[in-house]
């Protein structure tokens, strides 16, 4: 049975504002989360995508906060990541309304955590952001960055994708760190080479600047598109895309 390819707006949040740059640098205000999540529930996304870009324990308060005053006021899911570490962590983000979370650096730093976090809570929890880039020197080609994209955590991409569903992660947020914000298209090849050792739902992030972009994303082997800057700024609307996936053959919800 063929599953519904899901449209969802990724918000990337800095201080209680929802921001935007190009390769998580020149970062511009973008507006209020939960107005920009009632606008894009409203206009059809399927999910939500919150990722604390300055998740301090103060960005932490920050987020629970912004994602009780989003869950009160949206009823599609919301995905929440930045700065999560562990069991406690994603217990403090689901009791103030996400459904599911995030995890990065914490479980780079910790993969362990994964397994945990799956254990406790069930693995369609838990998703990995993986940020990740060309890199030389990886045998696959794509290494895993950190800190927004900055540093490398010596990690070959890839690999890290296997290993992180292997170990209970039930989904994969794969965001091209190189495509970040350029409007240009999505990294075809780099969801293609992950999409071939994985078999959870996988969102494809990074790049998306028209409509027959997400419909490469998804002939790639994407299960979700998600994007930030063309949605904020009034490129394209999610119905515009759904409408383009439907014209190209694909089930949209």
């Amino acid at each position: 049975m063929s599953v519904a390819l899901r449209v969802i707006p990724c918000l990337d949040v800095h201080d209680g504002r929802v921001v935007k740059g190009v390769n998580f640098t020149k970062l511009r205000d973008a507006g209020d989360p939960v107005e920009l999540a009632a606008r894009y529930s409203a206009e059809g996304a399927d999910e939500l995508t919150f990722l604390d870009i300055s998740a301090s324990s103060d960005g932490r308060e920050t987020t629970r906060g912004m994602v009780a005053r989003c869950a009160e006021t949206v009823f599609i899911p919301l995905t929440v990541g930045g700065g999560v570490r562990s069991v406690t962590d994603v217990d403090l983000l689901l009791r103030s309304g996400a459904d599911k979370v995030g995890i990065n650096t914490g479980a780079l730093a910790r993969p362990d955590a994964i397994g945990e976090i799956a254990a406790t809570f069930g693995n369609q929890v838990l998703v990995l952001s993986l940020d990740a880039r060309r890199e030389a020197g990886m045998e696959s080609g794509y290494g895993v960055t950190t800190h927004g994209g900055r540093r490398s955590a010596g990690v070959d991409a890839i690999a890290w994708a296997k290993e992180a569903c292997d170990r209970g992660v039930g989904e994969i947020l794969l965001n091209s760190m190189d495509a970040d914000g350029t409007t240009d298209g999505f990294d075809l090849e780099m969801i293609r080479a992950v999409r071939e050792v994985v078999d959870v739902p996988l969102i494809a992030s990074g790049g998306a600047g028209t409509v027959e972009h997400f419909v490469e994303a998804a002939r790639a082997g994407a299960d979700a598109v998600l994007a930030a800057s063309v949605f904020h700024y009034g490129t394209l609307t999610v119905n515009q895309v759904k409408d383009g996936l439907r014209e190209a053959g694909f089930e949209v919800r």
